[in-house]
């Protein structure tokens, strides 16, 4: 294991990066030592393609205010959320012809940001208004997506969802965790909380069986795989696969916010949940999250109605615990962390942030590979 693996993440705290020249990426950090990034140049979700109408929304990412519209065609724009004439918000105002209107003066602007018209001006009104800064935007998947430099073309396009076929019953939910991004991510991918926080919902006190994870890691992701592990003990479990049997599960974290986990249980049982994580502040982060299931013994249809409310129990029991550690975390002035080698994916994770923080995440970055053992 490499130096650098070995450490804790806590002194990589000191300093923040330069960001690009012109980057709108928020107000300053949180005052608290905390895994708090910045991340210019990646696409995140800001809303679902149902919640962006024909009346522009607010949203907020990474601390910056956004305001989403349709042009003409349909397709989503983001703009930031200031008019750049009296700096009213833009949220407030209407579509009109395709380009946002400020309520205050009727200044339009399209999806650009250039501004268009402006109301008993005589002339070109590029030539005497200033534009909006202005935000690539997409819709795919059913979300609306959007790139976190200003004023820049994208060259990437953002995470694909699976899509799993027949057979497949597929569940969207957004919920909300009240802490850093990096501590969201953590918690979605660490199997060793899930036998205390939610025990008797997916699994149970250790019951001594020895597994491995075979972590590799690569200039964008990092990828545990669990091999020995049995069924786990508890509700979800036993309604999934109620004979037993042995679990091919993954766990992924893949720049610059989604996590993967999947389970196999036999050859028809077959769970993957698909998180994008969005950073609205230093400590709120928003989970659009993608569940697909099959099972063997029931139709998707007949199992949904008894796994949703399982599954939300379960992140209700997660989002209340990182609540009280961010507050934690705030009242002690900032994290402490004390790690082991089943702590498996966070320091990864952490890594690949900041790296991509600083604009270095080299494809030519060598793959680091590494086995952990662990008790379930």
């Amino acid at each position: 294991m490499a130096p650098e693996d070995r450490e804790g993440h806590a002194e990589e705290h000191e300093g923040a990066p330069l960001l690009p020249a012109g980057a709108l990426l928020g107000p300053p950090r949180a005052k608290v030592r905390a895994s708090v990034v910045r991340l210019p140049g990646h696409w995140f979700i800001v809303a679902s393609s149902k919640e962006l109408g024909a009346k522009p929304i607010a949203r907020t990412l990474m601390g910056v205010p956004l305001v989403l519209f349709r042009d003409g065609e349909g397709k989503p724009g983001a703009l930031l959320d200031r008019c750049p004439h009296r700096n009213v918000p833009l949220s407030i105002g209407d579509v009109v012809d395709g380009q946002l209107q400020c309520v205050y003066h009727g200044w339009r602007f399209d999806k650009g940001g250039a501004c268009r018209f402006v109301p008993s001006l005589v002339g070109d009104p590029a030539a005497k208004a200033r534009n909006a800064p202005s935000y690539a935007a997409l819709e795919q998947d059913g979300f609306i997506w959007v790139y976190s430099t200003p004023n820049e073309a994208p060259t990437t396009r953002p995470y694909a969802f699976p899509q799993l076929g027949e057979g497949y019953t597929t569940v969207r939910r957004r919920v909300e965790s009240e802490s850093t991004m990096h501590a969201a991510l953590e918690n979605a991918l660490d199997v060793p909380h899930t036998q205390f926080l939610h025990s008797g919902l997916f699994r149970a006190k250790t019951r001594g069986i020895e597994i491995v994870a075979n972590v590799q890691r690569t200039h964008d992701r990092v990828v545990a795989e669990y091999v020995g592990e049995p069924r786990p003990v508890g509700l979800v479990a036993r309604i999934l696969s109620p004979s037993g049997g042995m679990v091919t599960h993954f766990d992924r974290f893949i720049l610059p916010s989604i996590a993967e986990v999947e389970y196999k249980i036999g050859s028809e049982n077959h769970f993957l949940v698909c998180a994008a994580m969005t950073p609205v502040s230093d400590f709120l982060t928003h989970i659009y999250a993608v569940v697909s299931f099959k099972v063997r013994l029931f139709p998707g249809w007949l199992l949904k109605p008894f796994l949703m409310p399982l599954g939300l129990r379960v992140f209700a029991q997660d989002a209340a615990l990182l609540k009280l550690q961010t507050a934690n975390i705030q009242r002690f002035g900032g994290e402490q962390y004390a790690s082991t080698e089943i702590d498996v994916l966070g320091r990864h994770i952490w890594r690949l942030l900041r790296k991509a923080e600083r604009g270095d995440a080299s494809r030519n970055e060598e793959t680091h590979e590494e086995s952990v053992k662990l008790l379930v």
